[in-house]
């Protein structure tokens, strides 16, 4: 069997570990391979080729793969649903007390708490949404 077949085979394999891991490391290192397979087809013997290998997968492993988990971990820009109505205005239209209400938030009507269960907040206020719990928003009054 040739050299160049056997590292495309050693690529492939680790392509689909990397699959089931989702490390990146072995994604990184089923690139060496093939770059490897490459140098392999173009005529490099198997002493060169191991070395072809180890600088490649060296280089990707401590250059490529730090800033590639970087992208990946990136913390979550956006909202999205529910989270993205917490600190929010909202308008009262019905009583608001520590045991229910109702208010709009974005033109959608919500059951809502008060954050203090002592508040009584009359229609018509603003009101801040502090955070969602199911179906209701808890609100705290705007000064």
């Amino acid at each position: 069997m040739d050299p160049w077949l056997i590292w495309l085979i050693v690529a492939g394999v680790l392509a689909v570990a990397e699959i089931f891991t989702l490390t990146a490391a072995l994604g990184l290192l089923s690139a060496a391979a093939l770059v490897t397979a490459g140098s392999a087809a173009a005529g490099l013997p198997p002493p060169l080729q191991f070395f072809v290998f180890t600088i490649v997968s060296t280089v990707t492993v401590l250059f490529v793969r730090p800033v590639a988990l970087r992208h990946v971990l990136r913390p979550q820009v956006e909202r999205f649903g529910v989270d993205a109505l917490v600190g929010k205005a909202a308008y009262v239209v019905s009583e608001v007390t520590g045991l229910g209400g109702r208010v709009r938030i974005d033109g959608e009507e919500w059951t809502a708490r008060a954050y203090d269960e002592t508040l009584v907040i009359p229609p018509g206020k603003t009101v801040d949404v502090m955070e969602i719990s199911g179906a209701t928003a808890i609100v705290y009054p705007r000064d």
